[in-house]
């Protein structure tokens, strides 16, 4: 049925046009993700009107499930899709699923859903509670959507709610390194958690100093990047970081160095915010990493470039290991104007994506054994298709959103949202459906199709949770030198 009204409507825009080649394409949207053509996308480019239809059935789909969410977990945390029933990560919600929400709403041009949203966020939403929570994913997603969604909406209410935020989170700083620790109470600002890892540690700048752009105050921006530089410092003689790091001492606890989850977005906050902030810190960080990066990480294979893991210490390569987290490098590499490595790369993530026809979170890209066979939804190989779609329109890259789109609409739909797979060869679901598949994986798919003006990439740069921050507002004051 979808197929035929697909088809449809491309022959209506279509009209006395070259009907054949439309209509091919329209069949391929569905046909290719199922074929054996998917390990190379098509090039045929696609029309406005298509890729219109593709935007709206993205739209569609995160409208379906935004409205199981409000069915089924108004105001908590996250819906559990398969026993429809409410989850809130601490006990107590956060919102956390209407907040990282509420800027892909407003994009979406959903404008009853985000008003709606955002109603219950000015008049729920409390910080003072005696929970400890994560100051890592809290910040990603609260602070960050909170403050996109203020830029979005200039709802005072919102910069407010992320100002009490940050002064509740700033005492994970107090560290002899200052490092943050893991962990914090919003009410008492007891921490805890002493072992963490470089993207707990170096994955708050975006979101601390546009507060302190925001707000003026400077001790959002000095305590984030004071902890950036605390973690780079302790790179390796060979210029990598390990996977863990003590924050009180400074000792790495695991010397495993990667682009992988636990270290990925610390690479991509030392470029974003060497760009958001015109940081010249940040910039010498990121161009001294990305020379380790390239020369110990990355593995041209004779099927394609792939990055692995090394000894952070001695740069020995260890593994072969590659996944979905690592699939947001090809979207760094591109931002950062290696357009030659990012092309090449997502080609690899695009083979890896369709090796079960849908992504597994982890493969070994040597022996091509799946390691872990689960697909929580993960948003990192869409982000870069479409960073790669801007940069160079390739109409190749809108098969590949095409292919991811179908997907997980074929492997994870639910009547009532989407679902985490267990085992993405036996397509098994799991009861989980992450707040991030609103705040990053539609939005993403969204901003592939949508209009150029609906959002420039070059007028935001995405904290790691795709909460747009406007970079006029990131150069607006001049940061202070806190490198020495």
């Amino acid at each position: 049925m979808r197929q035929a009204r697909l088809v449809k409507s491309v022959v209506t825009h279509s009209q006395g046009k070259d009907l054949f080649r439309r209509f091919f394409f329209a069949l391929t949207l569905f046909i290719l993700p199922f074929s054996s053509l998917a390990q190379s996308p098509s090039d045929i480019p696609m029309t406005d009107a298509q890729k219109v239809e593709m935007a709206n059935r993205v739209r569609q789909q995160c409208v379906k499930a935004w409205e199981g969410y409000k069915k089924y977990a108004w105001g908590h945390d996250e819906l559990k899709p398969l026993s429809r029933t409410p989850y809130d990560w601490y006990g107590h919600s956060l919102m956390i699923t209407p907040v990282d929400t509420l800027d892909t709403l407003v994009l979406m041009g959903l404008k009853p859903q985000a008003d709606e949203d955002r109603r219950l966020i000015d008049t729920q939403l409390n910080f003072d509670q005696d929970i400890y929570v994560s100051n890592f994913e809290i910040t990603i997603r609260l602070m960050g959507g909170l403050l996109s969604g203020y830029q979005l909406t200039d709802d005072k209410k919102l910069l407010a709610l992320a100002d009490d935020l940050g002064r509740r989170l700033l005492p994970v700083f107090n560290s002899p390194t200052g490092m943050p620790y893991e962990f914090i109470n919003l009410h008492s600002g007891a921490v805890r958690g002493v072992n963490s890892n470089p993207a707990q540690v170096g994955s708050l700048l975006i979101e601390f100093g546009m507060l302190t752009r925001l707000t003026g105050n400077p001790v959002y921006y000095d305590k984030a990047k004071r902890a950036l530089v605390a973690l780079y410092r302790r790179s390796s003689s060979v210029g990598l970081v390990g996977s863990g790091i003590n924050v009180e001492t400074g000792e790495w606890t695991n010397t495993t160095a990667g682009i992988m989850g636990g270290i990925d977005s610390y690479y991509e906050y030392l470029l974003k915010a060497s760009i958001l902030f015109d940081d010249m810190d940040c910039a010498r960080m990121w161009k001294q990493s990305l020379l380790s990066i390239n020369r110990y990480l990355a593995d041209q294979r004779p099927d394609g470039l792939w990055y692995g893991q090394a000894d952070a210490l001695s740069g020995k390569r260890t593994s072969t290991d590659y996944g979905a987290l690592d699939a947001f490098f090809p979207a760094v590499l591109a931002l950062s104007g290696d357009l030659n490595r990012a092309k090449q790369l997502q080609d690899s993530s695009y083979r890896m994506w369709n090796l079960a026809g849908i992504e597994p979170d982890k493969f070994d890209y040597v022996t091509k054994e799946i390691i872990s066979q689960k697909y929580p939804l993960r948003p990192e190989i869409i982000e870069s298709t479409y960073y790669l779609y801007q940069y160079t329109r390739d109409p190749k890259y809108l098969t590949m959103g095409a292919t991811f789109l179908n997907s997980l609409i074929n492997h994870c739909g639910t009547d009532n949202g989407f679902a985490s797979l267990r085992n993405v060869t036996t397509k098994q679901k799991t009861d989980q459906m992450g707040s991030y598949l609103f705040a990053e994986t539609f939005k993403y798919l969204y901003l592939l199709f949508a209009p150029p003006s609906i959002l420039r990439l070059d007028s935001v740069i995405f904290n790691t949770e795709a909460h747009p921050m406007k970079r006029s507002l990131g150069k607006r004051k001049a940061n202070r030198d806190v490198s020495d």
